[in-house]
């Protein structure tokens, strides 16, 4: 029986609207290169993963010209209406190359500043765990509760309370299976953890860095580039 692979699945179908922009945030320049080109290099540049797929919007005509367009490693699938429609998607393309017992990497196609040190953690942390797992931080700051119109009703007690990050890995079988059940009980998870614990999993929280910031804001692009600096310095 051959080894278990590693892969790769990026959904990058979003138009990125809190940017405020023309551009989707996947394709903003950053540092030299497309923000998607860095988080897609930062998982094809690791030894174990064998391959990805990157789900793309149907519209899409600014892929080609990345740097990755022909690159015999990376596939595409169509993307969907949500991010997990996307993944699920993928997934699907993935299956043409991969076992369902493979695992899967899906990862934020706006979080640029993964880690090596993070994602060997990940995968070391999780290759033999019986359902998988994802990046994470521990909730620091004090938490509250708002309500609509942003007055606090509440303050929430934050031990035990993460900031959930990407890569978030698990088996491509049961991933999958939990992304179909969510879609069958019209339930739109917003991460893929979310579906696993939805098929009564219980995914392990791996503690990561603070730096693997997502792009959600214009703010985030100064901050991100600040980040891959220090990140070139110390590689």
């Amino acid at each position: 029986m051959s080894k278990t692979q590693f892969w790769g699945v990026v959904p990058a179908a979003g138009a990125g609207r809190r940017m405020g922009g023309p551009i989707p945030k996947q394709y903003l320049q950053l540092a030299g290169r497309t923000v998607l080109e860095h988080s897609l290099g930062r998982l094809l540049d690791h030894p174990r993963i064998v391959g990805l797929c990157v789900a793309l919007s149907p519209e899409d005509e600014r892929w080609a010209d990345t740097a990755y367009a022909a690159d015999p490693r990376v596939l595409r699938a169509v993307g969907g209406a949500e991010r997990c429609d996307s993944v699920l998607n993928a997934l699907e393309a993935l299956r043409a190359r991969a076992r369902e017992e493979d695992w899967v990497l899906v990862h934020d196609a706006a979080r640029p500043c993964l880690r090596r040190d993070d994602l060997d953690r990940l995968i070391t942390r999780l290759e033999n765990h019986p359902v998988g797992g994802l990046l994470g931080m521990p909730v620091r700051d004090t938490m509250k509760r708002a309500d609509a119109a942003g007055r606090v009703m509440a303050t929430v007690e934050r031990n035990g309370l993460w900031h959930a990050y990407t890569p978030q890995m698990f088996r491509l079988g049961p991933l999958r299976q939990a992304l179909l059940a969510a879609r069958e009980r019209d339930l739109q998870v917003t991460d893929d953890a979310s579906a696993m614990e939805l098929a009564g999993h219980a995914p392990l929280l791996v503690e990561g860095r603070p730096d693997n910031i997502k792009i959600t804001r214009p703010a985030d692009l100064a901050l991100a580039e600040f980040y891959l600096h220090r990140l070139a310095a110390a590689e």
